[in-house]
């Protein structure tokens, strides 16, 4: 399989950014857009691969692919709506790695055809599905990568629900690609530890100020979780603050149990927390046992019963002196837990390089109230711990493997 692929293959969540002047259903984005600068960029801050959009629709032509190749070795996604095969020589002449295949607008013959003198130009094809008829469709055809948009074509409406639902039902074996309505750290997570292997983001990027720094924080590691939360005021801090999780105590025991899952922005997942048993679910659900009436040391993070990532927290109410060292060695995602602060966040992520962190007491004035300040600066130096994103380092990327 080609370099597209291959990119898209490697442990934890890829991203691939893209490049485009505008969009039918939104008007101009960026006007300006200068292909080879924003390819530069996107692959000095982690980008997987850059996508190009080459249809005059889109602001884009085949120069633009051209000017990115001669700007980054990152494999190019050549976007657009091709039918023909001798479309594809070109794209490839131009410098692109990868072409997409909107079955929407092909019939299984057709994009058999494609596909088949795609590999015999040495291109990948990005196969992309709205719906379950066409992932049907794209499973059938032997897809190596398909994409699951979350934007219907037809309307421009984005429905990210339908689409987390077909990432659930593609086959492990294919390499698969969550496309559209991703414009914040957690909508992405929630993409990945639903088997998404990769994001494809646009608009979010275009809209940006500074398109490549909205890429890295996008993909950067750890997420900032703050659990403990009882009150709505205390979660618009954390959000405000820039935390991607919201945590919220269910079990009987705590003096900062919450009434119940309260709402939380789309720009963050809430994660209801649970001791011996489940009840009230949430987007995520973190489960210990239960062990002399109270909850065990550690736990795990669930989505909809599957276990996603690992909790590695201390014993209750004790001290733990294996703490960092257990979870350095713990295999898959680790959410680290237990004595977290702002004094010591960034000390634990650099020990662990976790994919998420978790703080509760040390951010309260009192059990279950949060002080908005301690939350601040919580969150601040978390994300100022040196973002981690894929192709920092192969131990680093395997980190973030699937559990």
């Amino acid at each position: 399989m080609g370099r597209f692929r291959d990119a898209l293959a490697t442990p934890g969540l890829s991203a691939i950014a893209e490049v485009k002047r505008r969009s039918p259903s939104a008007g101009d984005l960026r006007p300006d857009a200068d292909p080879a600068r924003l390819a530069s960029e996107f692959d000095r801050v982690g980008a997987a691969a850059v996508s190009v959009l080459v249809d005059e629709r889109f602001g884009g032509t085949t120069a633009d692919l051209a000017a990115a190749r001669s700007a980054t070795s990152l494999p190019l996604l050549a976007k657009g709506f091709f039918s023909r095969t001798d479309e594809l020589a070109e794209l490839r002449r131009s410098g692109a790695d990868a072409v997409l295949l909107l079955l929407r607008d092909l019939d299984d013959a057709c994009v058999r055809d494609l596909m088949e003198r795609a590999a015999e130009l040495g291109l990948d094809a990005l196969v992309e599905a709205h719906d379950p008829e066409e992932l049907e469709r794209a499973v059938r055809l032997d897809a190596a990568v398909i994409g699951v948009n979350a934007r219907d074509l037809d309307t421009f409406e984005i429905d990210r629900r339908a689409q987390l639902a077909l990432v659930e039902q593609v086959p492990r074996d294919r390499v698969v690609v969550a496309e559209s309505g991703i414009g914040s750290r957690a909508q992405g997570a929630e993409a990945e530890l639903t088997g998404a292997d990769a994001i494809l983001v646009g608009s979010a990027l275009m809209r940006a100020p500074d398109p490549a720094a909205k890429l890295a924080e996008l993909i950067s590691r750890p997420l900032v979780k703050v659990c403990g939360l009882t009150r709505e005021e205390d979660v618009a801090a954390a959000a405000e603050a820039g935390a991607d999780l919201a945590g919220f105590v269910l079990a009987r025991e705590t003096p900062r149990r919450a009434v119940g899952v309260l709402a939380v922005p789309d720009t963050m997942l809430s994660v209801a927390v649970h001791v011996g048993e489940i009840g009230e679910e949430a987007d995520l659900v973190q489960l210990y046992g239960r062990e002399n009436g109270h909850r065990a040391r550690d736990g795990v993070l669930l989505r909809k019963g599957r276990k996603v990532a690992r909790v590695v927290d201390r014993p209750w109410q004790e001290e733990d002196p294996t703490h960092l060292e257990r979870a350095r060695e713990a295999e898959g995602r680790v959410v680290l837990a237990g004595g977290l602060s702002p004094q010591n966040v960034q000390e634990a992520i650099a020990a662990v390089q976790p994919w998420a962190v978790d703080a509760s007491s040390s951010l309260e004035t009192e059990p279950g109230i949060k002080d908005h300040a301690r939350v601040r600066a919580y969150v601040e130096a978390a994300r100022c711990s040196g973002p981690r994103v894929p192709g920092a380092s192969p131990a680093v990327r395997g980190r973030r493997a699937q559990c």
